[in-house]
């Protein structure tokens, strides 16, 4: 399975607030759209119903308790089990775009994290998962978008 989960994070790995991304950075929302067009988009309930329509050029999978349709050609599915056996049996990347429960439930099977590490603090409510050791990071670039730094990782799961 090739599971890539692609976030922006602050200093304390501070996801969104309120159901909300805490920073709305174009050039991140730019490598976003660059890294999950054309491919499988892996969410939770709340992070879907936070998007303002599916996104195009993608496929959406949502994953939510609720027995619900949320629309043509959005996939559900009800536990984490019948999802990853359904990601189990496609040959593409996968993309998880959140929540922070589904980046949790999703970490230990995935082999690449795309991360944008903002430097700031910010209050939150939804945060990103600890990188353990398990990682290598590499550094793609160093930003600034009016009073926020950032860089932009790519950890890849050792012996990968």
């Amino acid at each position: 399975m090739n599971l890539t989960l692609i976030a922006a994070i602050g200093k304390n790995n501070e996801l969104g607030l309120n159901n909300n991304l805490i920073w709305k950075i174009p050039e991140d929302m730019r490598f976003f759209k660059e890294n999950t067009t054309g491919k499988i988009i892996v969410m939770g309930r709340k992070t879907f119903e936070s998007l303002k329509a599916p996104l195009p050029n993608r496929r959406h999978i949502v994953l939510t308790r609720k027995n619900i349709n949320l629309g043509p050609n959005i996939l559900t599915f009800q536990n984490i089990i019948a999802l990853f056996n359904y990601l189990q049996t496609i040959n593409e990347e996968i993309m998880v775009i959140g929540g922070a429960l589904i980046y949790k439930e999703l970490i230990e099977y995935a082999n690449k994290l795309l991360i944008t590490k903002i430097d700031k603090s910010s209050e939150s409510d939804a945060y990103f998962p600890e990188i353990d050791r398990t990682w290598t990071s590499e550094t793609l670039g160093e930003y600034t978008y009016k009073n926020l730094t950032y860089k932009r990782l790519k950890y890849t799961k050792k012996g990968l």
